[in-house]
């Protein structure tokens, strides 16, 4: 999948002061952890979480590292092309007293080349959307060890149906999107046995991400009033935000958590 390069006023919007740079909330990222270490088949031979090695597939400025870091005493590998990302995550982790736990790579999530069955556990909060869903699920699957664990959210239909208006959205910014169910035969597919998934409640698109964002553009709009180019990303940028107001039962993230076969 190959997505344009974000422009540097995009990385002045999407600052990574931001508290989260994707929809999200540290409820839903424990909640999935949890549900894997719960419900996931015991693995023959396994290294205890307290050994695990972790991969943070896009890991942004590191609000699902750090929740990771709290409730696992494991190595923890935190992989985003964006290093100004990557310092606001140290920063982070340093001020809740995990960063012991965590290494950065600056490196492109596609084409990402690590070793085979180098993980215990990948962990993908909106990122799988840089590689495509069913790429993102077939190279994490080589990375995890036989038995590995995996999270990862993307963005899904909800109804069969939806307003035109969001038909058209989403062709031009993410035609690969799908509902559910696909997502669930795409992971079977790709060789993982489904432990479980859940939506993302509205929360977790404006405390930690819509409304701070939508400060940021007003802020920016009044900056850049004379700016007709800076002033059609933010546009386009509200008026992502303004068709989640409009249609959030029509689409959203789903959380899904697996296992390798």
């Amino acid at each position: 999948m190959d997505q344009p390069k974000p422009t540097e006023f995009f990385f002045e919007i999407f600052d990574a002061s931001l508290p989260r740079l994707g929809p999200g909330n540290d409820a839903a990222t424990v909640r999935a952890l949890q549900t894997l270490l719960t419900q996931g088949r015991p693995r023959r031979d396994a290294p205890g979480p307290s050994s695990w090695r972790i991969l943070d597939f896009g890991c942004g400025n590191g609000a699902p590292t750090i929740q990771l870091a709290k409730h696992l005493d494991a190595a923890i590998v935190a992989v985003d092309f964006h290093q100004p990302f990557l310092d606001e995550l140290r920063r982070r982790a340093e001020a809740e007293g995990v960063a012991e736990k965590i290494q950065t790579w600056c490196r492109d999530l596609r084409g990402l080349d690590l070793e085979s069955g180098s993980f215990d556990l990948v962990w993908a909060e909106g990122s799988l959307f840089a590689t495509g869903f069913r790429e993102g699920l077939t190279a994490c699957h080589a990375w995890l060890a036989p038995g590995g664990l995996m999270a990862a959210t993307e963005l899904c239909w909800f109804s069969p149906d939806p307003p035109a208006e969001c038909r058209r959205f989403f062709a031009n910014g993410y035609p690969a999107m799908t509902d559910v169910e696909t997502n669930l035969a795409t992971i079977k597919a790709c060789g993982y046995e489904l432990i479980g998934h859940f939506r993302l409640p509205e929360s977790a698109w404006w405390d930690s991400f819509y409304h701070p964002l939508e400060d940021r553009l007003r802020s920016f709009r009044a900056r850049f009033a004379a700016d007709a180019e800076k002033l059609t990303l933010i546009e386009s940028i509200q008026a992502e935000i303004d068709l989640y107001r409009r249609y959030s039962r029509f689409y959203g993230y789903v959380f899904f958590m697996m296992q390798r076969g």
